[in-house]
């Protein structure tokens, strides 16, 4: 085993593999630190990715080249598009995947991966040296040395793990907590917190009444993740819902004293967006019911999760208001639900490269930062990893904006706002979601990854295939007609206005409940001129027509908001000398100590009056033109 790398990464959850596999393949010599090979990127939680919000995450990991797109297509027992009935900014690819499939595919992609080593072990400590990581220390007594280490520590980090009053240490059931990096951390003046996270029962299919559920399918077509690997899905698996009743209810009710979230046992913050059913049921007392989502965790397992029945409670009382539910009645464990608490890091203490502001070289990525979510997590382990390569190779970091993708949106919100509870990414945190499309991930971020050394030549061609597909639909579209015989059946059975001279394609297809490919169908010119056109392709340039206003408009207030982005603020800036700009506005910017204006502008508390002051203070570092956009915006 050699000690000397380029960079290590500490855990293999989904943070850690993305990192792993992003700093290796951009040619950095890479360790992979792990309790345990057998678990890589385990889905601790639910066996799903993606989702609202989350599944653009996951096309935007894949576009930039990660892993976990590849990983979600291959292992994927369902596919649904959500939220097709809304605008195309709302629609949210998400699967139901075999958990065990899972972990064996990233395993194997991990293990093909060049540049990168393994090794099982528990990380204790950081070796630093002067303000600089230089390696990590192991329970089996190894000093291991590197140029950049990357923290990627999940719920292991002290976690405690409550099943009534029954509490464990661990950062997953049946799995040893991690211990002493917190209290290191601490000692170099690192502020830490404690955070809550919980999961549902797991129950034995075998057991359960089907026939009192509601059947939730997939889409009869399904699509996929990743815009280069093939679709694997051709049959899919049913899930099922459910719903509480008040007998649940007042079960959970009855057994106030004895859940850990109220009797004192726990005091940490769990997540706003995906509460315990206790949580609920006290939060929401009015309401009589609460959805429960029956979901498989593989192809050949009866295991079932119970989405939606998150819960701490004794197992007793678990086992006694789980059999009041339609549907499981006669339901059986495999185990009970729990609650986790763990140590997390503010991460208004990290720059938005995800490199600690305290010792150069060390990068934390996932639930230390506060966040909740597999998509999350691995989106700040990508990027980390590429920041990690780039410094090594004394290359500029890679940032991107709220501009570019919702991987920017979610880590300018963690280091800019920080967080108290267990961060969510949602699609209404993104001021410019109709450009941060599912379908627009590639054509937004490979040309960037590209450019780094990540992503491959193949994906770039592919990429100018698709782009040259958009550009010849988007032509013919403009230049065909279509007559009313071809197309008038077709606005009857719709109940719209008939036409009574050739038109204009555009002009039918800017009608609401009018698609591309109901007008392919209808005009045998257009379908003539499109033949070979790939789906993705006829989509994206459909979108393209449909939103063109909506789609303008956000790129000329991304382009104003970009010019705040450049005007760049010295690391060493003395907040505090300036009177004129308020002291809790002093104290923050301080505090946060913001790259750009951009990013001061959006600290929580910071007037726009207290902008305007930088702005005079850095006017030596500003042009005239930015100065002029910049004042429009405050």
């Amino acid at each position: 085993m050699e000690k000397v790398y380029d960079v290590i990464v500490v855990g293999g959850g989904h943070a850690g593999c993305e990192a792993a596999a992003a700093a290796a393949n951009m040619g950095s010599k890479t360790l992979l630190i792990t309790m345990d090979m057998t678990k890589f990127a385990q889905m601790s939680c639910n066996p799903a990715m993606g989702g609202v919000a989350k599944g653009q995450i996951v096309r935007e990991i894949d576009a930039i080249s990660g892993y976990s797109g590849l990983v979600s297509d291959y292992s994927a027992i369902q596919f649904r598009m959500l939220n097709r009935s809304k605008g195309p900014a709302m629609w949210s690819p998400r699967t139901q995947n075999d958990r065990a499939l899972f972990t064996t595919k990233w395993r194997e992609l991990l293990e093909n991966t060049p540049n990168l080593s393994f090794w099982q072990d528990n990380v204790t400590g950081i070796i630093e040296k002067d303000g600089k990581a230089q390696g990590v220390k192991t329970s089996l007594g190894f000093e291991l040395i590197s140029r950049t280490v990357i923290l990627t520590s999940g719920t292991f980090m002290n976690g405690l793990i409550h099943v009534g009053e029954t509490k464990l240490g661990g950062g997953r059931m049946g799995e040893k907590a991690s211990t002493g990096i917190t209290e290191q951390l601490n000692a170099f003046g690192f502020e830490s917190g404690r955070m809550k996270t919980g999961t549902p029962p797991r129950i034995d299919g075998r057991s359960l009444n089907y026939s009192k559920m509601e059947v939730q399918e997939g889409d009869h077509q399904p699509e996929k993740f990743s815009f280069s690997g093939p679709l694997y899905l051709r049959n899919q698996r049913d899930c099922h819902i459910t719903y509480t009743n008040p007998t649940v209810h007042e079960i959970i009710h009855e057994a106030h004293d004895r859940s850990p979230l109220f009797n004192g046992q726990i005091d940490s913050v769990g997540p706003r967006y995906c509460p315990s059913v206790e949580d609920k049921v006290y939060r929401f007392a009015d309401k009589e019911r609460h959805q429960i989502f029956v979901e498989p965790e593989g192809w050949n397992t009866h295991e079932v999760y119970v989405n939606g029945f998150s819960t701490s409670l004794p197992l007793d009382v678990q086992e006694k208001a789980i059999k009041h539910i339609p549907g499981f009645e006669e339901a059986v464990f495999f185990r009970p639900g729990y609650a986790i608490e763990y140590d997390y890091f503010p991460p208004t203490q990290l720059k938005l490269s995800l490199e600690t502001k305290l010792i150069d070289g060390l990068f934390f990525a996932g639930q230390i930062n506060g966040t909740t979510g597999y998509e999350e997590a691995a989106a700040q382990g990508l990027m980390a990893g590429i920041n990690a390569s780039l410094k090594i190779k004394e290359e500029k970091a890679l940032i991107l904006s709220r501009k570019d993708a919702y991987i920017g949106v979610l880590i300018d919100d963690l280091i800019t706002k920080g967080t108290e509870e267990p961060y969510r990414m949602f699609t209404s945190r993104a001021e410019y979601r109709i450009t941060l499309r599912q379908d627009s991930a590639d054509e937004r971020l490979t040309p960037i990854s590209h450019s780094i050394g990540l992503a491959s030549s193949e994906k770039m061609k592919a990429l100018n295939t698709k782009r040259k597909q958009i550009t010849q639909t988007l032509n013919s579209i403009h230049k065909t007609s279509i007559a009313p015989q071809e197309i008038n059946p077709h606005l009857t059975n719709l109940n719209q206005s008939l036409i009574d001279q050739k038109v204009k394609v555009q002009s039918i297809l800017t009608r609401p409940n009018i698609s591309l490919q109901d007008i392919i169908e209808n005009s045998t010119e257009l379908g003539s001129n499109l033949n070979g056109i790939s789906k993705d392709a006829l989509e994206s340039a459909e979108i393209l027509i449909k939103y063109e206003g909506y789609i303008r408009r956000e790129a000329e207030m991304a382009e104003k908001m970009n010019h705040l982005d450049k005007i760049k603020i010295p690391t060493d800036f003395d907040y505090k000398s300036f009177q004129a700009i308020s002291i809790e506005s002093r104290e923050k910017l301080y505090k946060s100590k913001p790259e750009n204006l951009g990013q001061a502008s959006r600290v929580p508390g910071v007037k726009p009056s207290d902008i305007s002051v930088l702005i005079v203070a850095l006017e030596r570092n500003v042009s005239h033109e930015t100065k002029k956009s910049a004042s429009k915006l405050i």
